[in-house]
């Protein structure tokens, strides 16, 4: 008899393999065991194969949880972790909502305390909804990223961070300069990046916000330490864009701003994409660059709606992000909902296994993390989510009237939130459960 000492689950699971925009047919995307056992040694999956009855001869102590969902944890492509007390901030569009609420609230992460609280604050957030992998923006503070990487790091989170470069067109308390912001990326990246599970991003936050000056030492950056991420935003905002074309008049346009100054490539993602020019697509699949797509926020500030089949196109990688707290919700299940509804408005579908791939392996894969999570491919870190089918008594009906594991999901996808989440593992432990 095996000796009981890793996790060992009895559930239904269902993890992706594939992109089911790129497989003739679907089944070929995804598994799904109705009755399967996943078998978790040193926090990486050992195995997940159908339960039999050797099994429970095998593991007379697994955890039976027969009646709910499993998944890999889901991963968030773009998020503001100083910007969780203000989301929800009413009435303005982008640029705006920059100047009214966003750089007073930055304000306060000068304060390494204030950081801490929020940092504990924001983690917690994450593993209700769900979410075992973020790629962040802090603010333009090293104490920032210096609480959020220590809180992440004391549950061995995967994480992927960074400091905000911004030296013009913001309030002076918030500006950095073009060799500070060098210095202390520089200082961060030898401190943090590939210290367990914790990664660094270079972090201009947008153009706007940086001289020709700064964004040449962030290219610096990148070239000194090219397997370091970049995370900025791109063609959120159509008043925002003008704006880069003033700003950046030999340039020409948003795109190439980054390109010029070494910002693009595989581990370079970019937000929003809204407003993209043909050239631009391109540009974006020709350097093999990513875009995180932000349904909550890109709706409640008014943006536009992200072409989700025109990146399948040119073969541009997409990830999905939340955006708090230009976006409203941490849920990746409401970002979905948000993401069905935006293609509808296009005349467009979103499958549901389309938009959980979006949610776990194509999340992974943007990130150049699906090596280490996104499924349950055996060796892969054990980050994964237990799911109540049924959180609500409206779900609770719903499900009753579903004939199919499609419909199932669909009806998940639609009205699933927070509530969903009964439990959330990171590698291999548990970290959050609603009996917590």
């Amino acid at each position: 008899m095996i000796q009981q000492s890793n996790t060992v689950i009895r559930a239904s699971f269902l993890h992706f393999i594939n992109d089911p925009a790129k497989v003739e047919n679907i089944a070929d995307a995804y598994q799904y065991i109705s009755d399967g056992l996943l078998v978790i040694e040193n926090g990486k999956v050992k195995s997940l194969t159908p339960f039999n009855d050797k099994s429970a001869d095998l593991y007379p102590h697994l955890e039976d949880k027969r009646g709910q969902l499993i998944m890999p944890g889901f991963i968030d492509t773009h998020i503001h972790y100083p910007q969780t007390e203000m989301i929800a901030a009413y009435g303005e569009q982008l640029l705006e909502w920059l100047e009214t609420y966003t750089f007073p609230t930055e304000k306060q992460f000068k304060d390494k305390l204030y950081a801490q609280k929020i940092s504990q604050f924001f983690i917690n957030e994450l593993l209700k909804n769900g979410t075992t992998s973020a790629l962040v923006f802090g603010t333009v503070h090293p104490e920032s990223v210096d609480a959020l990487f220590e809180e992440a790091e004391k549950i061995d989170m995967c994480m992927i961070a960074g400091k905000v470069m911004m030296d013009r067109n913001a309030p002076d308390y918030l500006l950095d300069t073009a060799q500070s912001s060098y210095d202390q990326s520089k200082a961060l990246i030898e401190k943090w990046h590939n210290k367990g599970r914790l990664q660094y991003a270079i972090t201009p936050r947008f153009a706007p916000t940086s001289t020709p000056e700064q964004l040449t030492l962030a290219g610096k950056l990148k070239a000194e330490y090219p397997d370091v991420y970049v995370q900025t935003h791109l063609s959120e905002n159509i008043d925002e864009i003008e704006w880069v074309k003033s700003l950046f008049p030999e340039r020409e346009g948003y795109l190439d701003v980054y390109e010029h100054y070494g910002l693009t490539g595989e581990k370079s993602v970019f937000a929003h994409c809204i407003h993209l020019t043909d050239k631009e697509w391109d540009t974006l699949a020709r350097t093999k660059s990513v875009i995180a797509f932000c349904p909550t926020s890109n709706l409640f500030l008014g943006s536009g709606l992200f072409n989700l089949d025109k990146a399948d196109e040119h073969h541009v990688p997409v990830g999905l992000a939340t955006d708090v707290g230009g976006g409203t919700s941490f849920s990746q299940l409401r970002s979905l909902s948000e993401a069905y509804k935006i293609m509808q408005l296009q005349g467009k579908k979103l499958s549901v296994f389309k938009g959980l791939y979006l949610a776990t392996l194509g999340s992974a894969q943007s990130l150049s993390l699906d090596h280490k999570v996104g499924n349950f491919e055996k060796g892969k870190e054990a980050d994964f989510i237990v799911l109540d089918w049924a959180a609500t008594e409206l779900q609770t009906l719903r499900l009753e009237n579903s004939n199919s594991l499609q419909d199932k999901l669909f009806a998940l996808m639609m009205l699933g939130d927070e509530r969903n989440i009964h439990s959330t593992y990171v590698a291999g432990k548990l970290v959050y459960s609603v009996a917590d």
